[in-house]
């Protein structure tokens, strides 16, 4: 029996939180990937938002449906970390994100377009648990030629475009009122001018807007408004104050280290160019492992400061992405969607997290490939850093002889200590203003100690949750004091840091016992009790 979709929503969150993983999250991807397999029925926000007791609005619905577009074609991003770290608990939720697929398909019975998008979605979630099983059913080999089918269609809507460019009518063409996923407004003069709307005629073609009429421009005697003077630039920090900074962070003894000698290695390396000798082949890209919390993207925009001050990079600014910034909904699209990433990155850092995502599929594939052979077009202005767990970040490296090459520096962040979070909680509340009672870090301790310590432990993300859960519980303290001094206004006590629990129920008033008999005299009670007949 199909489930509704509610039901298998909450299947699937809670599939996903018994195996350690963020229900919320899991609810999230589940309503999307639902979204999107409806999304070809018509009026489908309606059928999708009441079943799932939402208020009726197309505009949730097709963002969540843009969002799992992604989805009908490959596996959801919490069911490929579940396919590394746990494949019993991934093959549950791939089930269960199916049952999602049929209850969402339910909405609409009678449209095929939906039944192929459910199909396309249950094989691409499969995938991540099964690679390269091939349903029987005949409705899959469309759902497989789906993506090169669009592809042609892109390909002839990018020769259009560039045949009205040459011809240079219009300003700029917006196919973003069309189709939400389109890139949206292509500016057709290369001068620059804002996106004007095209308007559908009662045929589905888009019509050009009527270019807008020149603005006059000022007289040659005119004197010219004065322009707006810019804020002063913070200054850039140095290589020795970026290294301070580093220094500063709680813990992480080896990452100290190695991104020192990596520091040194590049700062003798630029010396050598600027001396006119031979420069030694080494690459800059990085690769981090380690759990959730440990810091990775605290030291990575360190390293893009670090590279910037060495002037081995031109911007030194991060760009942090995942695989659904990298990857489209379809073939051909993919490539462009990486190479704009990259372009926004190039002079920094570009951090890839869980970037073993991008395996398994042609999608993924794509974009490895491009992003292997953007950094080789931009390897003088371009540092690429990609984190994640340990193996599956040794498989995903080792897959492609392309990555191989260009990464060979491996740096762990190590799970941090009970002292180690004791001092992130302190370093936290001091940058806020706060004081922690001494009895108040015995508290956290004591927190510490209930925690499991595995894959999905949140490590400083942790102590930070804490310190804020502390803040508000802090606050709620002194709600009904009028002035409350300086130091009531600072300090964090241990009740502020203890965990909420739910009230003890009050007590149940139960009704006094009618006596049935009147008591036995003393006597023949002690007689009864030894068996013994009363005297």
């Amino acid at each position: 029996m199909t489930k509704t979709l509610p039901e298998a929503v909450a299947a699937a969150a809670d599939i996903a939180g018994s195996a350690g993983m963020d229900r919320a999250e899991a609810e999230t991807e589940a309503r999307q990937l639902s979204a999107a397999v409806a999304e070809p029925a018509g009026g489908a926000y309606l059928v999708w938002t009441a079943a799932l007791g939402l208020e009726p609005s197309a505009e949730a619905f097709f963002e969540a449906a843009v969002k799992g577009r992604r989805f009908r074609a490959s596996p959801t991003p919490l069911l490929s970390r579940l396919s590394w770290t746990d494949p019993s608990a991934a093959r549950r939720y791939a089930a269960a994100l199916a049952d999602v697929c049929a209850a969402a398909a339910a909405l609409a019975p009678s449209d095929d377009l939906v039944a192929g998008a459910a199909r396309s979605a249950r094989a691409a979630q499969a995938s991540a648990v099964s690679p390269g099983g091939t349903p029987a059913d005949p409705m899959d080999d469309f759902a497989a030629r789906g993506p090169q089918l669009l592809d042609q269609v892109l390909t002839r809507l990018q020769e259009s475009t560039r045949r009205v460019r040459d011809l240079g009518s219009g300003p700029s063409l917006d196919l973003s009122g069309l189709d939400p996923a389109t890139p949206g407004a292509f500016d057709l003069t290369g001068r620059g001018a804002p996106p004007a709307s095209v308007t559908p005629g009662p045929t589905s073609s888009a019509r050009l807007p009527e270019p807008p009429a020149a603005q006059p421009t000022a007289a040659a005697d005119e004197p010219a408004a004065p322009a707006e003077t810019d804020e002063p630039a913070e200054p850039e920090k140095t290589v020795e104050e970026l290294l301070a900074e580093l220094d500063a962070l709680v813990g992480l003894g080896r990452v100290k280290s190695e991104i020192h000698r990596q520091s040194a290695i590049l700062r003798v390396e630029a010396l050598r160019t600027k001396a006119g000798l031979k420069r030694p082949t080494i690459t800059r890209h990085l690769i981090f492992v380690g759990n959730p919390g440990t810091g990775k993207t605290t030291v990575a925009r360190l390293v893009a400061g670090i590279y910037k001050a060495l002037r081995l990079l031109s911007r030194g600014q991060l760009v942090e992405v995942d695989r659904s910034e990298l990857v489209a909904g379809y073939l051909g699209q993919t490539a462009m969607k990486t190479a704009e990433v990259v372009d926004k990155a190039t002079g920094g850092v570009l951090f890839i997290d869980e970037a073993y995502a991008l395996n398994g599929d042609q999608y993924g594939e794509e974009a490895i490939n491009t992003l292997v052979k953007e950094m080789e077009d931009n390897r003088d202005d371009l540092v690429v850093i990609v984190a994640g767990y340990p193996e599956p970040m040794e498989t995903f490296i080792s897959q492609n002889p392309g990555l191989t090459s260009r990464f060979r520096t491996t740096i762990t962040f190590d799970d941090y200590t009970d002292d180690e979070l004791e001092g992130i909680l302190a370093q936290m509340a001091a940058a806020a203003d706060y004081d922690l009672e001494s009895e108040a870090i015995d508290e956290f301790r004591r927190i510490l100690a209930r925690q499991v310590r595995d894959e999905s432990f949140g490590n400083g993300r942790f102590a930070r949750n804490v310190l804020e859960a502390a803040i508000g519980r802090h606050a709620w303290r002194l709600r009904d004091v009028a002035e409350p001094s300086v130091a009531d206004l600072r300090t964090l006590r241990p009740a502020d840091l203890a965990e909420d629990t739910p009230p003890a129920p009050p007590p149940v008033a139960w009704p006094a016992a009618e006596p049935e008999d009147e008591p036995l005299p003393e006597a023949a009670r002690t007689a009864a009790d030894s068996g013994q007949e009363e005297p």
